[in-house]
């Protein structure tokens, strides 16, 4: 059986309305999802950075991400098919393992926990394919690299992406 890794935030959780919504609250602002198109919210407030920054901090802020769109149901088909992997590099924010895998837990429960991998640099993983919004994952990774679409990396170029979870079924279940 294939074997498939998934990243966790902006790929089956939502990590970008969440940190929007909070910002915005704190700091009287209106930015938006059209305004991270090419670039991360520290790119647009960078006399904020630290502020930004320490949301992540937060043990519970990855507890309550909302779901991406047709990703459960998705999965859910691909794991009849393929091996599935959930891979976030939790190693960058040690805060969040915890919400992270009680989010899991919670939403993919019906994936085996052991598949639940938290790492820092995703070329350890060993997997034919690797969903990820998040380019800079795929240099070292030595299967295919399929860049899930995000805000930030809409100017990305070279990659085999998929723009929904929708097409992430076709592209694996055609």
């Amino acid at each position: 059986m294939k074997r498939i890794a998934i990243d966790m935030d902006e790929v089956v959780a939502d990590f970008n309305l969440k940190h929007l919504h909070v910002f915005n609250r704190d700091y009287n602002d209106n930015v938006t999802l059209d305004d991270l198109m090419g670039c991360h919210l520290r790119d647009l407030r960078p006399h904020l950075i630290q502020e930004i920054r320490s949301y992540l901090d937060d043990p519970t802020f990855f507890r309550d991400l909302d779901v991406m769109k047709d990703s459960q149901e998705v999965i859910r088909a691909l794991s009849e098919h393929y091996e599935i992997f959930i891979t976030t590099a939790a190693m960058e924010v040690p805060a969040s393992f915890t919400a992270k895998y009680e989010w899991l837990k919670e939403h993919f429960g019906f994936l085996d926990e052991m598949n639940f991998v938290f790492c820092g640099d995703k070329s350890i993983i060993q997997a034919d394919y690797l969903i990820d919004d998040n380019a800079r994952h795929f240099k070292r990774f030595s299967g295919q690299g399929i860049l899930f679409t995000s805000p930030h990396n809409v100017n990305e170029t070279g990659y085999v992406r998929v723009n929904s979870w929708l097409e992430v079924r076709d592209y694996f279940l055609r």
